[in-house]
């Protein structure tokens, strides 16, 4: 009896922890302290678990707790933040491997005692966590540039994703009624794994952040079940809100991109067309700026606002650019940060790479917030961005991006866009921002343009204190 209490009280307290540290998630200066919370909880469920009577030996489960450990520390604290998004795919991988293991083996050791919902949980449990398995790791390989991040197509192929998909809904239904064919429980996880390589194929990288989520969703929902399928409390409460999460985030971010789920999982967004639309560039030409003259800007202005963007992860810029904003608030002039929700490869990407700056949180300004805001910034600083202030997406109807909102740089009286090149983001058309007449593009590695910035503005402060 005081085991039992002690498993239960022990798994109450970890679900109450797990829901807190979500909750501290949605604010940036309550992070950390989320993270600490889910940590603590997942420590308690782990002990609750390792107290209980079913357990016979020890030696594995100490021995995947070293491996466990040996992996995911590493994972955690080496693996930098622009590669962030493909080590939650592997995350989520690794979960569903376990999850869909722990069904292989229920079903291995009881299926001929198996009732009707028994076996419609563990079959739901594996054969959602089995796609999962296969559909992150293909998001993993195409964020890691192990294979092209474009879609890859063909004919016909709606047509047999969307029969595979049925066809693995029969099995599962028919193993509900007649769970002793072991064949067919196989064959069933053999085709989830082929129905998640084929449906994350033909998704391009420009939606990888919204796969993520879904997978992210999908193995909540498998651990969920796996819950229901060995009496397990914490894993039925961490698995719901795992997948509810997962999704309501998916949900947030094809809004933020003005995308349909159908249209993420089967438009084939996020390929680069053979050319951009010919009006963002006949006829027009790009305004280059030098490091000194952009410099004059941004030590003179009054109101500056920055878009951060996946480029500026890359160039690990966040701290030059933090100096850059000290100087010009020594200066007498406002910074703010203009954060997008799909901005970088994920959401909450860049807080958490300008909180690494020490970028107070109340400057970090989402869209809503902050866009009304660019009609009176006498510069707006982009900074490896693209798509997300693309006015395409408000001008050009024939754009894959049209109607995603943006936002709104080019109503900002002055315009600089560090850039290493004139390349397409992850929507492959051309920016029309960068032909604006009020835009200079400021070419180079980011981080080299900031140190030489922040040595100019630097200059400029010592020479009007001098004079």
């Amino acid at each position: 009896m005081a085991r039992t209490l002690f498993i239960e009280g022990s798994y109450l307290l970890a679900s109450v922890l797990f829901i807190l540290g979500l909750k501290s998630l949605t604010k940036p200066d309550k992070a950390r302290r989320g993270m600490n919370q889910a940590a603590l909880g997942m420590l308690l469920a782990i002990v609750g678990t390792l107290v209980n009577h079913e357990i016979v030996r020890y030696d594995w489960i100490l021995g995947g707790l070293v491996l466990g450990t040996l992996i995911g520390y590493p994972l955690g604290m080496y693996v930098p933040m622009t590669a962030m998004p493909q080590r939650i795919a592997i995350s989520h991988m690794f979960g569903a491997l376990a999850a869909t293991l722990v069904g292989v083996a229920e079903y291995y050791s009881h299926s001929h005692h198996l009732g009707k919902g028994q076996m419609a949980a563990l079959g739901f449990e594996v054969m959602f966590g089995a796609l999962t398995i296969s559909g992150s790791f293909m998001a993993f390989a195409k964020l890691q540039e192990l294979m092209t991040g474009r879609p890859i197509t063909y004919r016909g192929q709606n047509l047999m994703n969307i029969s595979l998909f049925f066809g693995t809904l029969a099995i599962f239904v028919y193993l509900i009624f007649n769970p002793g064919n072991a064949l067919l429980f196989y064959v069933m996880i053999a085709c989830s794994v082929l129905f998640g390589f084929l449906l994350v194929l033909p998704i391009g990288g420009a939606d990888m952040p919204v796969v993520i989520s879904l997978m992210n969703s999908y193995a909540g929902l498998a651990s969920s079940a796996t819950g229901f399928v060995i009496g397990n409390n914490v894993l039925i409460i961490a698995g719901a809100l795992d997948g509810a999460s997962g999704f309501i985030l998916s949900i947030i971010m094809s809004k933020a991109m003005n995308r349909s789920f159908a249209n993420v999982l089967f438009g084939a967004f996020g390929s680069a067309p053979e050319a951009g639309p010919a009006k963002t560039t006949e006829g027009l030409s790009v305004r280059s700026v030098t490091v000194e003259d952009a410099s004059v800007q941004l030590a003179y202005a009054r109101r500056v606002i920055v878009v951060p963007g996946y480029g500026m992860a890359v160039a690990q810029a966040q701290h030059e650019l933090r100096d850059l904003a000290d100087l010009i608030e020594q200066n007498g002039g406002e910074v703010k940060y203009a954060i997008h929700p799909v901005a970088g490869r994920m959401p909450g990407h860049m807080n958490v790479l300008l909180a690494e700056a020490h970028i107070a949180y109340d400057k970090l300004k989402d869209m809503d917030e902050i866009n009304d805001e660019f009609a009176d910034a006498d510069v707006a600083l982009v900074i490896g961005a693209n798509d997300v202030v693309n006015p395409a997406a408000r001008n050009d109807k024939s754009s894959p991006i049209y109607g995603m909102p943006i936002l709104n740089v080019d109503h900002a009286k002055s315009i600089i866009v560090m850039k290493r090149s004139m390349n397409p983001g992850f929507a492959g058309i051309e920016n029309e921002l960068f032909y604006d007449p009020k835009t200079a593009m400021l070419f180079g590695d980011g981080k080299a343009s900031l140190v030489k910035l922040v040595a100019e503005v630097k200059n400029l402060k010592e020479a009007r204190a001098a004079a």
